[in-house]
C-alpha cells in the first residue's frame, strides 16, 4: 500500500480517496468529476502504484495536443527516463514503463498480433482514459468504444470524465464488457463558481442565493411597448452587446483575471487581440519575463515568426490560442499562461477540451454558436465544459463564469445554461472497414457479431428495449385476453356474415333507390290523373302528421288554384280529416267504384297539413272505407310493386334469410364483435411493428458490419472470411475511409510519382478542408493531374457501392490545396507557404500531419510495392520539418516514426 502524504503532501478531496481505494482494490474505474477539480491526481495515483510494481501504464487522451502536453507534465514529475510517447506521427521511448499517447493510438494496439517478446499489453497493469466524455464526439467517439471492448481483462481501465448525466450507465457498462467496476462520482468543486451576466452597464449577479433560479437583481431585457425591429428569424433584438474592451477592464477593475475569454471564431479571437492593443494587464517584470520567453522562441522558431501585433499583444499579457495558430505557438501560449505571465486569452472551444489551462475567470461570449446543421444554443455540457475552466486549485478561492448579453441571448438563457444538468454520454458507436477487416482477422464472424453487439449503443438500447419489451408485454397479454373473449368464434365465418351483411346493406340501398324511381314515376302519373278522379275515390297517402305511415283515404274535397289542384281535403281510415298537397298520394284505385259523399259535411281547412278529427257523421264514411279495404290491398304503394322493386325486395329477403342461418348470426351484438377483431388487427399489427424496430435498432451495427463486408468482398479484400492481401493492406490502415486509401496505394497509379508529387495524393485523399473562401497559388504538377483522372474512375466504383449499401463513409479526392504539401516537400519555406494560400498557419500543420500520419503507415501494406514504400519514407522525410514537427523541446525522437502500427516492428 503507497503511502499518499508521499507522493500528495496536502490534503486530498473525498472523490479522490474514495477512487484512489478503488483502484487499489484492483477494480476498473469511472470517475466523473466537474472540470478542473482534479481528476488527474487519481491518474497520477495509478501511475506510482504501476511503478510500484513494476508494471507499465498507458495514459491515453484524445488530443495530441493534450497528449504532448502530458508527456512533458510526467517527464518532470516521474523522470524522463520513465515516460514515452506515442501519437501519430512521433515515438518516443515506447518502451517506457509510462506512455502517453492518443486514444487512437491504443485502439490500434488493442487489436494488434505482436510476437511473444514484443507485445506491448504485456505486464499493462492499468490504462487510464483521460477525458472520456469524449465518447460523445460523432467523428472520434468510436475509438473510446474500441478501446474498452477490446482491452484485455487483466488490465485495469480508468475512465477519467467530465461531469455526465448517466454515469452510472458508462459504469455498467464498463463492468459488463471489461470486468469489475467501481463508480466514483463528484459533483462538487474544489474551487467554488460564482456566475455573473454582463450588460453593457457593467457585472451583474446571474444566479439567486440558492443558485437554482435568476437573481431578482438580474432583470431579463424586454423590448419596450411597440418596438417593432426585430431579427431575421422573428425575435426581439436584445440590446446592445458590452464591446470585449469593456468587459476586460471590468474583469481587470475587480482582480478577475487571469482570463478565458470564449469566442466561437478564430478571427474573432485575432479580432479581439486587436480591440485592446490600448491595454496592458503586466507589470514591467512581467513583461521582461514575456520577453524574454519570446524572444527564446523567436530564436528556435525563425519559420513560426507571429506578425508584430502578435508579439506586442503578447508584452503586454494578451494572446489568441486557436486551431489556426502554430501548435508551437499555442505551446508557447500555454506554458505562459499556466506561469501566469498571460492574463487574457482569446480561444476558441477547443481549449476547453483538455487542456491544462486553468483561469480565474472563464467568459463565454455568446450562448449560441453556428454548426454545419445550423446556428443553435449551446449544450450543457458545452457549457460546464468551458465553465470548469474558471477557478484554479490551490490559487483560488473563488472561479468566475461571465456571460454576456448579445443580440440574441440574454440573462435568461444564461441562467437556464448555468443551473442545467450535463448531458449524458451516447454512443458514436459505428462499424468501419478497418473494424471489420482486424474483427475477421482475429475472431470468426460469431466472435465478431458478439463484439460489435458488446458496444455502449448496445447496452443503452438494452435499457431502452426493457421499457418497450415491457410495453409488449402488455400488448400480448391484451391479445391473449381478445383471443380468449373471441375463442369460439370462426372469424373465417365472421368474415363471411360480415360480407353478407355489408352486401345486404348495398342491397338495401339499392332497393330505396328503385322504390323512389318509381314513386317518381307513380308520382307523375297520379299528378296527370288527378283531375279525373272524383271526390269520393279512394286513395292511400302518406304524410308527416300521421307518422309518414301509408293510409288508405277517400277524397273529399278538390281545391284548385290557376285550373291547378292545389290541395285536397281527405278523410282517413282513422276518421281524420287532413288537408294534403297531391304529392302525398302514394296509390290511387281507378277500378275501385267512389263512395258517394253527397251527405258528407266537410270540415273548413285552411292551412296543407292540418288536421282534424271527424264526428259520428264521418264515421259511417270511414266504415265504408274498411270494408272496402278488407277486400282490397290499400296499403301497399304501387311503385312495391313494379317489377325491379319486387325483384330486389325478393334478393333482400334470400339475404336476409342467409344470414340468420349463419353461426355468427347466434354470436350476439355483432358490432362489440367487430370492435374486438378490429382490435385484434391492430394489436398484432403494434406488435409487429415494434419487434420489427426493436430487431432493426438492435441489428443495426451488424447490418453495417455486414453491408461493409460485402463492399470488402466486391473489392476482393476478403475470400470468404479470409483476409486476402488486399485485406491485409486495407486492414493496416488507420483513416476516414480505409478501403478508398488502402485501394489508392495498391493501385499502381502512385508508384512512378516522384516524393512530393506523391505527397500531394496522399494529401488529396485523406484529408478534407471545411473553411470558406480557399485558395491557393500553388498547382498540382502534370503527373498529379493525370493521376487524379485515373483515381476518379475508382472514387466513382467506390461510392457506387457505398451507395447500394447506405454506407456513407468519406471519400475524399480533394485537388485545389495539393500544391501546399509539395512545395512543402520541395523544401519551400513556411512563410512563402502561407502567403500563397487562404489556410490559417493551423490548417496548413494540420493536412500535413494528416498527409504524415498515412505516409507513415505505408510501410506496413503489405500489398504496396516496395517502391512506393520508398517513395513514401523519402516524402516523409521531407515533409515532416519544424514548425509541421514538434517542437524542439521535445526529446529525441526514435528511428521508428509510425508509433500508430498494429504489428511490430520487427520486420521494418
Amino acid at each position: 500500500m503507497l503511502n499518499l502524504e508521499e507522493y500528495f503532501p496536502f490534503p486530498l478531496d473525498d472523490f479522490q480517496i474514495e477512487a484512489i481505494k478503488a483502484i487499489n482494490s484492483g477494480n476498473s474505474l469511472v470517475l466523473t468529476a466537474p472540470t478542473g477539480s482534479g481528476k488527474t491526481l487519481v491518474g497520477e495515483f495509478a501511475i506510482y502504484r504501476a511503478l510500484s510494481h513494476g508494471s507499465r501504464v498507458f495514459y491515453t487522451t484524445p488530443l495530441k495536443a493534450l497528449s504532448n502536453q502530458k508527456f512533458r507534465d510526467f517527464a518532470n514529475q516521474f523522470g524522463e527516463d520513465k515516460v514515452g510517447l506515442l501519437t501519430g506521427d512521433i515515438s518516443i521511448k515506447r518502451d517506457a514503463p509510462i506512455i502517453v499517447m492518443t486514444t487512437e493510438i491504443f485502439r490500434n494496439m488493442v487489436y494488434g498480433e505482436f510476437d511473444q517478446f514484443d507485445d506491448p499489453l504485456v505486464n499493462l497493469e492499468s490504462v487510464i482514459l483521460d477525458e472520456c466524455h469524449y465518447m460523445n464526439d460523432p467523428q472520434r467517439g468510436t475509438v473510446w468504444e474500441e478501446t474498452i471492448i477490446h482491452c484485455p481483462s487483466r488490465t485495469q481501465l480508468i475512465a477519467l470524465s467530465a461531469t455526465v448525466s448517466n454515469a452510472d450507465q458508462l459504469k455498467n457498462w464498463i463492468e459488463k464488457v471489461h470486468g469489475p467496476t467501481v463508480l466514483v462520482n463528484s459533483d462538487k468543486r474544489s474551487v467554488p463558481l460564482d456566475f455573473i451576466f454582463c450588460s453593457a452597464k457593467g457585472l451583474h449577479p446571474l444566479l439567486n442565493i440558492k443558485g437554482n433560479g435568476i437573481h431578482p437583481n438580474c432583470k431579463i431585457w424586454r423590448a419596450p411597448k411597440g418596438q417593432k425591429r426585430r431579427a431575421k428569424v422573428g425575435r426581439i433584438i436584445q440590446p446592445k452587446s458590452p464591446s470585449i474592451s469593456f468587459v476586460v477592464s471590468k474583469l481587470a477593475e475587480r482582480n478577475m483575471l487571469p482570463a478565458i475569454y470564449f469566442i466561437f471564431s478564430r478571427r474573432g479571437c485575432d479580432k479581439a487581440v486587436e480591440h485592446i492593443k490600448d491595454l496592458s494587464f503586466v507589470t514591467y517584470s512581467e513583461s521582461n519575463l514575456i520577453s524574454q520567453k519570446l524572444d527564446i522562441y523567436l530564436k528556435n522558431n525563425q519559420e513560426g515568426i507571429k506578425d508584430k501585433v502578435h508579439c506586442d499583444a503578447l508584452k503586454r499579457g494578451v494572446a489568441s490560442h486557436h486551431a489556426g495558430l502554430l501548435p508551437a505557438w499555442k505551446e508557447m501560449v500555454e506554458e505562459l499562461f499556466q506561469k501566469g505571465l498571460i492574463k487574457v486569452v482569446f480561444a476558441t472551444e477547443t481549449l476547453a477540451a483538455g487542456i491544462n489551462m486553468p483561469a480565474r475567470t472563464t467568459v463565454i461570449s455568446s450562448l449560441s454558436k453556428r454548426t454545419e446543421e445550423g446556428h443553435r444554443l449551446l449544450f450543457s455540457s458545452e457549457f460546464l465544459q468551458m465553465s470548469g475552466r474558471a477557478g484554479r486549485r490551490g490559487k483560488d478561492s473563488q472561479g468566475y463564469v461571465v456571460t454576456l448579453q448579445t443580440r440574441f441571448e440574454g440573462a435568461k438563457e444564461a441562467c437556464a445554461l448555468a443551473i442545467s444538468k450535463p448531458n449524458p454520454l451516447e454512443s458514436q458507436f459505428t462499424p468501419s472497414y478497418g473494424m471489420v477487416l482486424n474483427l475477421l482477422q482475429n475472431y470468426n464472424l460469431d466472435k465478431s457479431r458478439e463484439l460489435i453487439k458488446r458496444s455502449f449503443g448496445s447496452f443503452l438500447y438494452s435499457y431502452e428495449s426493457s421499457q418497450e419489451k415491457v410495453f409488449l408485454d402488455n400488448l400480448y397479454k391484451d391479445l391473449d385476453d381478445l383471443k380468449k373473449i373471441t375463442s369460439n368464434i370462426s372469424w373465417e365465418d365472421f368474415d363471411a356474415y360480415e360480407k353478407l351483411k355489408s352486401r345486404l346493406k348495398e342491397e338495401r340501398r339499392l332497393l330505396k333507390i328503385l322504390e323512389k324511381q318509381a314513386a317518381e314515376k307513380l308520382s307523375e302519373e297520379i299528378t296527370n290523373a288527378l283531375p279525373f278522379i272524383k271526390d269520393g275515390s279512394l286513395i292511400s297517402i302518406k304524410a308527416p302528421q300521421i307518422k309518414r305511415k301509408i293510409v288508405p283515404s277517400m277524397i273529399c274535397k278538390k281545391i284548385y288554384e290557376s285550373k291547378k289542384i292545389k290541395s285536397l281535403i281527405c278523410l282517413t281510415i282513422d276518421n281524420l280529416f287532413i288537408l294534403i298537397k297531391p304529392s302525398y298520394i302514394v296509390n290511387i284505385f281507378p277500378d275501385l267504384e267512389e263512395i258517394d259523399i253527397l251527405n258528407l259535411e266537410n270540415p273548413t281547412m285552411h292551412f296543407s297539413g292540418e288536421v282534424q278529427m271527424g264526428d259520428y257523421k264521418s264515421q259511417i264514411f270511414v266504415d265504408k272505407i274498411i270494408e272496402i279495404s278488407k277486400n282490397n290491398d290499400l296499403r301497399t304503394p304501387q311503385y312495391d310493386l313494379t317489377t325491379e322493386v319486387l325483384t330486389q325486395q325478393k334478393l333482400i329477403f334470400n339475404l336476409e334469410k342467409r344470414i340468420d342461418e349463419l353461426p355468427a348470426h347466434r354470436l350476439g351484438d355483432s358490432r362489440k364483435l367487430k370492435k374486438y377483431r378490429k382490435r385484434i388487427i391492430e394489436v398484432e399489427q403494434e406488435i409487429l411493428t415494434r419487434n420489427s424496430h426493436l430487431e432493426d435498432k438492435e441489428n443495426f451495427n451488424w447490418n453495417k458490419f455486414m453491408n461493409l463486408k460485402k463492399i470488402l468482398n466486391h473489392f476482393d479484400c476478403l475470400n470468404d472470411l479470409e483476409l486476402t492481401e488486399v485485406g491485409q493492406t486495407i486492414g493496416a490502415i488507420r483513416s476516414d475511409n480505409e478501403l478508398w486509401v488502402g485501394l489508392v496505394l495498391i493501385s499502381g497509379y502512385l508508384d512512378d510519382l516522384d516524393p512530393p508529387d506523391l505527397a500531394s495524393i496522399i494529401q488529396a485523399i485523406c484529408v478534407d478542408i471545411k473553411r470558406p473562401n480557399l485558395w491557393c497559388n500553388f498547382k498540382p504538377s502534370l503527373k498529379v493531374l493525370d493521376v487524379f483522372i485515373e483515381l476518379e474512375g475508382l472514387r466513382n466504383l467506390i461510392a457506387s457501392k457505398q451507395n447500394m449499401f447506405h454506407v456513407d463513409a468519406p471519400i475524399f479526392l480533394e485537388t485545389e490545396l495539393t500544391g501546399i504539401i509539395s512545395e512543402w516537400a520541395k523544401g519551400k519555406k513556411w512563410k512563402d507557404l502561407v502567403f500563397n494560400t487562404s489556410l490559417d498557419e493551423g490548417d496548413v500543420v494540420r493536412i500535413i500531419r494528416r498527409s504524415i500520419d498515412v505516409l507513415s503507415q505505408v510501410k506496413y501494406c503489405v500489398g504496396v510495392s516496395n517502391r512506393l514504400k520508398n517513395k513514401a519514407k523519402l516524402a516523409l522525410k521531407a515533409i515532416n520539418r519544424f514548425p509541421v514537427s514538434e517542437s524542439n523541446d521535445l526529446l529525441k525522437v526514435d528511428d521508428d516514426v509510425n508509433p500508430a502500427t498494429k504489428r511490430s516492428d520487427n520486420n521494418s
